[in-house]
């Protein structure tokens, strides 16, 4: 028997046990192929309602558990991702569409969060404070209580566990939305993980569902933080609706990164780098890089090295061929990827390699001639394209990356490390690369953006997991009852 055992999980979601779902089912479809690889439970709202009480109900036991078991949870959740590697990477291949490295690389760091996680229940949970009365005077970091996830399809395991591993870790229940394209990567195999790992029944539900999932979870009064990763349009409405009930909400949305290419880089180490962060996972990684600024005098050689990369870049089957391109989510995310591909070229940018497809299989793309009001420059594309700008001054590329509504990533690729750094100083961004291409990510780092890429930091190391998944208590103690004047 498989460790995915789909008789286990079909037509249904997980609240510590496997339940039929409200909502019924839906298939579960390779992209590649369109060929049907399962079924997975559609939550309902009611569904939704449901688990949050119960979720309530399951985490106060399980913030009373001892430190070192929560730890030895998580600790067996990560021996678990490595021990089921090869049947989970298939899975991240066929259901998302990754190619095997960036199928590997999300089941690293799924076990690298988790192992992270393990250590934040026996990290400092507070501090001593001064008192002008005669007490003992202390903040204590305690559990928030019911998390609310709700996770995208395009990293699926990843942008699932950064929240659920460090959230579980520091004693709150979960209640985690996957996106239902990628609910089996996304859902099913962490339940399957944590319920092997020794997770206590109730602390943890995976419900697949559609916006109105997404909007109860949002509004239900048991959860009392979300955390969301997806769309800027999507992350304004959780967002807003957070803020009506009065809870906090972790938002990571959208990107259009910029790599800066100064005057003095050399393209043949570049071009690696500059490839990567435009056409991994299909340009399908909020982090990639969406705006390639090169300076004037090395622009027409980095567009020729570019195309001329991008023409040889495999695209196909990444569980049958090696490419280094698999395909696209869906037919919706491919039409607007050509559509603002199309209309750049209206717009005076020229397609310098790529700007095909065939089926759900689209070429690795780059746009010479590329700028503001050219709009696959101007938008977050989401997917291989890369639109190629010069500037003539560090003055003019620290403006032209600046102006963006986006403020996720940045790469800047120089012979001189110092220069680098005092331009990125000068370009706003949750993340910035000297020498590097925008897409990274490892368990141990921060990880946010600023403007509409988000709310800020709140993912990776110990200061942003327990600042997001805790609250802070004032406790007091004296040794008599304090007298007052009445």
């Amino acid at each position: 028997m498989s460790f995915l055992d789909d008789e286990k999980w079909t037509g249904r979601v997980f609240t510590g046990s496997w339940e039929r779902a409200a909502g019924g089912d839906a298939a579960v479809i390779e992209p590649a192929t369109g060929d049907e690889l399962g079924r997975v439970g559609i939550a309902s709202p009611q569904d939704l309602a449901a688990s949050a009480a119960k979720a309530a109900e399951a985490q106060r036991n399980w913030a009373a558990t001892s430190f070192q078991e929560r730890a030895a949870v998580l600790r067996r959740a990560g021996d678990l991702w490595q021990q089921h590697a090869a049947e989970l990477k298939d899975w991240l291949i066929r259901e998302s569409g990754s190619i095997p490295g960036k199928a590997d690389f999300e089941l690293h760091v799924a076990a690298q969060e988790c192992y992270e996680a393990a250590a934040l229940p026996s990290h400092p949970t507070g501090e001593v404070l001064p008192s002008e009365a005669p007490r003992l005077s202390m903040a204590r970091r305690v559990p928030a209580g019911v998390v609310g996830v709700i996770a995208p399809f395009n990293a699926p395991l990843i942008l699932s566990i950064r929240s659920v591993a460090p959230a579980l870790a520091l004693g709150n229940s979960v209640v985690l939305k996957p996106d239902p394209r990628t609910a089996v990567c996304g859902g099913v195999a962490l339940a399957r993980v944590f319920e092997e790992a020794g997770l206590p029944a109730g602390v943890l539900h995976v419900l697949p569902g559609g916006p109105d999932v997404g909007a109860a979870l949002v509004e239900d009064k048991h959860v009392r933080v979300i955390s969301f990763t997806g769309s800027t349009a999507a992350g304004r409405a959780v967002g807003e609706s957070a803020g009506r009930h009065l809870k906090r909400a972790h938002l990571e949305l959208g990107g259009n990164s910029a790599l800066i290419v100064l005057d003095d880089a050399d393209l043949e180490q570049a071009m690696s780098a500059a490839a990567w962060g435009s056409f991994f996972h299909q340009g399908q990684i909020c982090m990639t890089t969406g705006r390639h600024l090169v300076h004037a005098s090395l622009y027409d050689e980095y567009v020729d090295r570019l195309a001329e990369k991008a023409d040889h870049l495999p695209v196909g089957n990444p569980f049958t061929d090696q490419v280094a391109l698999g395909p696209i989510i869906d037919a919706k995310q491919r039409d607007k990827i050509h559509g603002l591909v199309t209309s750049s070229v209206d717009a005076g940018a020229k397609v310098a390699a790529g700007g095909t497809y065939e089926d759900l299989f689209y070429r690795a793309t780059v746009l010479a001639g590329a700028g503001p009001s050219v709009p696959a420059y101007d938008q977050e594309v989401f997917g291989p394209v890369a639109p190629v700008a010069k500037f003539t001054s560090l003055d003019e590329a620290a403006k032209l990356a600046s102006e963006s509504e986006y403020g996720l990533s940045l790469g800047i690729i120089t012979a001189d490390v110092a220069k680098g750094l005092a331009l990125a100083d000068r370009i706003p961004t949750g993340i910035a690369h000297i020498n590097d291409q925008t897409v990274n990510d490892e368990a141990l780092a921060p990880f946010g953006g600023v403007f509409d890429s988000g709310t800020g930091s709140r993912f990776g190391g110990p200061a942003a997991n327990i600042e997001a998944f805790t609250e802070t208590r004032w406790v007091t103690m004296r040794g008599d009852v304090a007298g007052y004047p009445f």
